[in-house]
């Protein structure tokens, strides 16, 4: 049997469906997934061990056999720690079925079989009854269903249907409670992932000023939410607005609601500025006490020297619908509205109560402007990057001449605009038209700049006006790529509009270059490390599956991560792999090159990180990868808007001594160019 995949073909910049084996989807869930990283998080195991214990001895000490259900079982942990803590029957529902197959193994290996069942079911197809699945409801539910959002994953509506129909009423639960607290900021580098600034564009008859349409200025955005690692946001990055306030908690022994709703909390702002952020986080009470807390406070929040890295809850960031002016001491209220699955938020000044509570809509944000359908919020943080806009209008400024006739390929690109500015003659692009119908609008710029809805290869003399292209541009940026090569598109894109081009067209960028470097991650290498035992239990059947799911290719693929969530150290030197010249088509055969990378630096090297620099004129260059790298330590501070490639190597070197190094570390990197993706290999 076959599966047929979404993959995007970096050739052709479209979403095509390949057939794959059966199992290609499952081995993607198994070696991208967060398994490891759980297991690797020590303190979320610890307290969930101390409240299943605690649970275990109430039950037992009201003289009542233990019966636990373990929804989301996993590896079958929680189920393991319970039977081990004296529980009398654990029922483990796992609805992944190679993931259930695996728990089977590992609850077999550490000698839980007459203990625990596992079922492969989603919870809400669980029969209870003599001939059912579970013999009799449960006394003790055991969840781990939490995203970073809280409620992402489903939990509420599972916990619902499980107090309607699997456990007993008045049953223990762990975790018992959690918590959301909220802190109000203002960021203008978080506020810069959701509206797009003014650009400001020195031209020869004066400054010019890009603006959004109103549209897109009074858009709510996306209701998703922004998870990130908040501990890597420096604290001169955002301002504190208010105290952190408890926005909603949720009693899990008891019937828990599911259905849309909305909880309100009076703030008194502790300084005056613009209100555009809620933060967010939550913990979890492992016990009724709130004894055993787990909690993904921020660094400024829980200040102590005992963090816990994690990757699978992180912390979230919430836009308000639009930039708030709040002043220190007079109150403002803050709605929280939530459905099953999703949190937002607003905020309004504080009125009559009455008056409040009728403007509660709890419907969920609608995008308006469709700006934030076609840009994450990366980004839009990259469009705001006056830096980098700069490097754009200066190389613009070499290449353009007043006769010139211009081709943008790049996806929600600002380029035309500024060569409109910067004194191109005719100005083409070919792009999603909808969204910059408004655009060229807001910045009567509508009979400037011609809109060409073809593909490159479809483009024809007519649509040019049967004039050639002087100057070809693009940043570029597809919204198809997820590996920094795949933005090579545009390379493809030059090389099926070769006809329409002059003899003399300029290429801006003119060529790009792929770089590599071995890093030591702070933590990042934990979501990729084998666990080998879990708090006492064996669990090397989980690592077994992830390491047989990543070598399910033939060759290891790298994956794309944003680093500046997550430090490391360089071993290496940067070094340029490959080249790729726009002035010329794209080559028949592949691009090769073999070498070796020295390592200069001791440490535990875990990967590489490969990224790409665009070279647009004469000594101008961006790039995807490290802004700095600090020369004692090592320390690299990423490009923020970008994901960077890591290759996680399958087995770590670690040295102690620069004499311990391995002198060298080896790579063979090959770009084929009829699929336009890299296959590489190292040696250590």
């Amino acid at each position: 049997m076959k599966t047929f995949c979404g993959r995007a073909n970096p050739t052709t910049g479209a979403m095509e469906w390949l057939e794959e084996d059966e199992n290609y989807d499952y081995h993607q869930e198994i070696a991208r997934s967060r398994y490891a990283d759980m297991l690797h998080d020590k303190d979320r195991n610890v307290k969930y061990y101390q409240g299943i214990r605690a649970a275990v001895s109430r039950v037992k000490e009201r003289g009542e056999k233990a019966i636990v259900l373990d929804i989301g079982t996993g590896t079958g942990l929680l189920s393991m720690m319970a039977a081990s803590a004296g529980a009398d029957f654990c029922y483990a529902i796992e609805v992944f079925k190679p993931m259930a197959n695996a728990a089977v193994k590992i609850v077999e290996k550490n000698g839980f079989c007459d203990k625990i069942k596992v079922i492969n079911k989603h919870s809400t197809e669980v029969t209870v009854g003599p001939d059912g699945d579970m013999q009799c409801r449960a006394n003790i539910l055991v969840t781990e269903l939490f995203d970073t959002e809280l409620i992402g994953e489903g939990a509420l509506p599972t916990y619902e249907h499980a107090h309607k129909y699997l456990v007993q009423e008045g049953c223990e639960a762990v975790p018992h409670r959690a918590t959301v607290y909220v802190q109000l900021v203002e960021s203008k580098r978080m506020w810069s992932w959701n509206k797009l600034f003014p650009v400001h564009v020195e031209a020869e008859d004066g400054e010019k000023i890009i603006v959004s349409p109103s549209e897109m200025e009074n858009c709510p955005g996306v209701p998703s939410v922004c998870d990130i690692q908040l501990n890597q946001m420096p604290s001169s990055d955002f301002t504190i607005l208010s105290d952190v306030v408890t926005m909603f908690s949720v009693d899990f022994s008891k019937p828990v609601r599911s259905a849309s709703t909305y909880y309100r909390v009076q703030l008194e702002p502790v300084k005056s500025g613009k209100a555009q952020i809620v933060l967010s986080w939550w913990d979890i009470d492992m016990d009724p006490s709130g004894m055993i807390n787990c909690t993904m406070a921020p660094y400024w929040v829980k200040s102590t020297s005992a963090f816990q890295w994690r990757d699978h809850w992180m912390q979230c960031v919430y836009f308000l619908p639009n930039e708030e002016p709040v002043l220190q001491g007079e109150k403002v209220y803050l709605t929280a509205c939530r459905d099953e699955y999703s949190v937002w938020y607003k905020l309004q000044k504080a009125r009559g109560e009455e008056e409040n509570k009728a403007d509660v809509r709890v419907e969920s944000p609608v995008c308006r402007c469709q700006a934030h359908l076609l840009w994450n919020r990366p980004r839009f943080g990259e469009l705001n990057d006056q830096n980098r806009t700069r490097q754009y209008i200066e190389s613009l400024m070499k290449v353009l001449k007043t006769d010139s006739v211009c081709l943008c390929i790049s996806d929600g690109s600002l380029l035309p605009v500024l060569a409109h500015y910067l004194g191109a003659k005719q100005l083409l692009i070919k792009t999603v038209a909808f969204f910059y119908f408004k655009f060229f609008k807001a910045n009567h710029l509508e009979d400037k700049i011609k809109i060409i809805e073809a593909r490159p290869e479809l483009l024809t003399s007519s649509q040019l006006e049967d004039k050639k292209i002087s100057v070809l541009v693009g940043e570029p940026f597809f919204t198809t790529s997820l590996l920094p090569w795949h933005n090579l598109y545009f390379w493809y894109a030059r090389t099926a509009v070769t006809s329409h081009l002059t003899n003399n067209v300029t290429v801006l960028p003119q060529s790009a270059s792929l770089h590599m470097m071995i890093v030591e991650f702070q933590d990042l290498w934990r979501i990729r490390s084998p666990c080998g035992t879990c708090e006492g239990f064996d669990v090397q059947t989980m690592d077994d599956m992830i390491k047989n799911s990543l070598n399910f290719r033939e060759s290891k693929e790298a994956e794309p991560h944003p680093l500046w969530e997550y430090p490391c150290k360089s071993l290496s030197d940067p070094q340029e792999v490959l080249t790729f010249d726009f002035r010329k088509t794209v080559p028949q055969h592949c691009l090769s090159t073999e070498g070796s990378v020295n390592l200069s630096r001791k440490g535990k090297s875990h990967g590489a990180v490969l990224w790409m620099e665009y070279h647009l004129a004469a000594d101008i260059s961006v790039s995807t990868g490290p802004i700095q790298i600090s020369n004692e330590k090592g320390n690299c501070e990423w490009n923020p808007h970008c994901k960077q490639a890591v290759y996680f190597f399958s087995s770590v070197i670690e040295s102690e001594t620069l004499s311990d190094l391995p002198s060298a570390v080896t790579y063979a990197i090959n770009f084929n160019t009829k699929t336009g993706e890299i296959a590489m290999d190292f040696q250590l």
